[in-house]
């Protein structure tokens, strides 16, 4: 396999764009996507000929208009290239209309009210920013793959790509207003972008396949601690396994020829556990690909006999999955806005656009939480290695001494470039940056780029970048305005440099995020700590959030309250799904096991009887045993009263306070129960493969 030409192979580039497209048409296409100016219909029909003669080049049947509705996951509605000739037969056509636009059925879709059933229509349109591609499936099936934003009939947003380009276009319109007051008069275009690093569970399939929990819920909902767990810290960085590695040879070949630069791979903390990390892009791009490459994970998982788990928290007791969100501003003339340079303290520039993450994740730090609030999420937030629910920044020792002058007024020391000395003369001195890594901070600065570690492993990275380009954006213009209405721009710039620390440090936090000690100290410093995800999605509708995304255009109020409906509702659902895939495991397989191996036990002690310490042994089994079955059936029926009653309780929120409140505590109780019992029924007898099994047997 040669990289160089495998890579990029299944999609409609900007190289592919410039050999077959007309000059005319490639330079007004490039326009659209570059100056945000209409497409034509004249070079809309032109670029969808090409493309699908491209398409059917490489065995194309059908295409499809490719969106992200508000599940979570991507839709598609697959349609041929045939169409009836006159003479019988078919010839094969791809208009720019269908290019363009797309009509799928939007009533199946969750839409918080924004539709009612009755009313089907929804609309899919060609974000021709993101590149159209090929999907392959293993039986050789083609589709041209055209990425699109949905929305409604009267213009909503019902996906979580149009909110994505909206915010995208409100920072940039601040980012550039900040930098005309500074003087830059040549950059046009401001793009937020982002590298999502991917963690991932690898299982084997005939295992999965055992376990209802992990087929329906994603999860281990009971399941005893194996014997190792991660605690000799050997899994982190090791030897990727044979079988694992041609997994990960196979995902990447199939991500570089859609263009998606899969750049690192390697093993995680827990047993089983792996992370893929992109180069970034432009974000509507990297969440494009990153929708991508979850569902190649799995995909490709498969024809290896394994099965990938993306759920936050698929094994307790050991580390969950996230999704490090790397998200910086640059320039379309290459300039990075938060690259400090060799010396930070004298870049206004990087300062001030500092100064604004600062302020804007100190103000809206329940918008960001709120956009990593789920079920799945609530497992992983704030255990082993997950950043806590409190959302604070890690600027590093040096930038907030920088920070912390510049509010006093003291003279800054200027130093130079800093080297690492490890004390042994043939290892090359190697430049120490600016910050160190801070693997427990939620909102970390590393080195030019902002690193949101709450982002669960399962989730569209859409929400969290719709909500950092934004309150981003809202910071920007406040520091715009002061700046243009300002005579000397560099004495108001220092101001606002000093004025925006001394009011928001309390958001910066360099320590241990793990330690209780800050959970005392972020309280006392008034930043709040939402432990659940149900409380979370209130900031979405809180006054201080409809303003904010009404302002800059980029959620309506009705967008924000379906939204908030929506995720509600959903956790109410995993919930749920959790509750009667626990009910239907403990009352078919766990409970039978157990009265299996006690019946085995009372049977046998007569046979031993004669033996009084064999006899003994197994009387002491079978008593505990008989505590254990005893106790897990009066937990059964209270988690089947506490479900019944939230099935039962009208109101979303208040549905969703049910499950929170009575049926996970239920379900908690429950396997308490199941996990002992698994740790006396012997292996043989056991229903599903065990923690061992799951995390080892690979």
């Amino acid at each position: 396999m040669e990289l160089t030409k495998i890579f990029g192979s299944n999609v409609f580039n900007d190289k592919v764009m410039k050999e077959r497209l007309p000059k005319e048409i490639y330079k007004a296409l490039k326009e659209t996507i570059e100056k945000d100016i209409p497409l034509r219909p004249d070079v809309a029909d032109v670029v969808a000929n090409t493309m699908k003669d491209w398409a059917i080049e490489k065995g194309a049947t059908h295409y499809t208009h490719w969106f992200q509705p508000l599940t979570g996951i991507t839709a598609e509605k697959h349609d041929s290239f045939i169409s009836p000739a006159d003479d019988g037969s078919v010839m094969l056509e791809f208009s720019g209309k269908q290019l363009i636009q797309g009509e799928p059925d939007a009533s199946s879709f969750p839409s918080g009210g924004l539709r009612t059933t009755f009313e089907a229509r929804g609309y899919t349109a060609w974000d021709c920013t993101s590149p159209a591609f090929l999907k392959e499936d293993e039986s050789g099936n083609v589709t041209l793959t055209i990425p699109t934003a949905f929305y409604s009939y009267n213009g909503e947003a019902l996906d979580k790509k149009t909110p994505l380009l909206r915010s995208m276009t409100a920072v940039s319109k601040q980012a550039l207003r900040v930098l005309k007051a500074l003087g830059n008069t040549v950059s046009t275009k401001v793009t937020s972008t982002v590298g999502p690093e991917q963690e991932y569970f690898l299982v084997d399939k005939k295992f999965y396949l055992e376990r209802i929990d992990l087929m329906l819920a994603g999860r281990t909902i009971f399941g005893a601690p194996a014997p190792k767990g991660q605690e000799l810290e050997d899994q982190y960085f090791g030897a990727i396994k044979d079988r694992v590695s041609a997994y990960m040879h196979d995902l990447n070949t199939e991500l570089w020829k859609m263009g998606i630069m899969s750049k690192t791979q390697h093993n995680e903390v827990a047993p089983a556990q792996y992370e893929m990390a992109p180069i970034f892009a432009t974000t509507n791009i990297a969440t494009d690909h990153n929708q991508l490459v979850m569902e190649t994970m799995q995909k490709v998982a498969l024809r290896h006999d394994l099965v990938c788990l993306l759920h936050e928290k698929p094994y307790a007791g050991i580390n969950g999955s996230g999704k490090h969100n790397n998200w910086s501003l640059s320039t379309e003339d290459g300039i990075n806005l938060l690259e400090p340079g060799h010396t930070p303290a004298e870049n206004v520039q990087f300062l001030l656009f500092l100064s604004a993450l600062l302020k804007a994740v100190d103000t809206h730090a329940d918008i960001l939480r709120a956009t990593c609030a789920h079920a799945a999420n609530d497992h992983r937030l704030g255990a082993n290695e997950a950043p806590p629910a409190i959302i604070s920044i890690f600027m590093g020792e040096e930038l907030t001494d920088i920070m912390e002058k510049l509010a006093k007024g003291e003279k800054i020391s200027i130093k130079g470039a800093q080297f690492v000395h490890v004390g042994v003369d043939t290892l090359p001195e190697i430049p120490k940056d600016n910050t160190d890594r801070n693997r427990t901070s939620p909102f970390a600065f590393t080195g030019n780029k902002f690193e949101f570690r709450t982002v669960g492993s399962s989730q569209s990275i859409s929400g969290p970048n719709v909500a950092l380009n934004t309150i981003a954006a809202e910071a920007l213009d406040e520091i715009a305005t002061r700046l243009e209405k300002a005579k000397d721009k560099n004495a108001e710039a220092a101001a606002i440099i000093r004025e925006t620390y001394k009011k928001h440090s309390r958001v910066i936090f360099n320590g241990n995020n793990y330690a209780e000690e800050w959970v005392k100290e972020a309280e006392k410093r008034g930043l709040p700590n939402v432990t659940n995800s149900v409380d979370a999605l209130k900031a979405f509708i809180t006054d201080k959030a409809l303003k904010l995304f009404g302002k800059y255009e980029v959620l309506s109020h009705k967008e924000l309250h379906s939204r908030y409906d929506i995720y509600v509702e959903h956790y109410s659902k995993q919930i749920n799904i959790e509750a009667l895939a626990a009910i239907d495991m403990v009352r078919k397989q766990f409970v039978p096991a157990g009265i299996e191996y006690a019946t085995f036990l009372a049977d046998s002690i007569s046979s031993f009887s004669a033996v009084s310490v064999a006899a003994s042994v197994q009387e002491d089994l079978l008593k505990k045993l008989a505590g254990l079955l005893t106790s897990s059936y009066k937990n059964l029926a209270k988690l089947e009263a506490a479900l019944a009653k939230a099935q039962g309780t009208d109101g979303t929120v208040k549905k969703a306070e049910a499950y929170r409140d009575k049926v996970i505590t239920a379900m908690q109780a429950l396997r308490t129960d199941i996990d002992s019992l698994e740790m006396v029924v012997p292996r043989d007898m056991w229903p599903v493969p065990t923690y061992t099994e799951l995390l080892f047997k690979l």
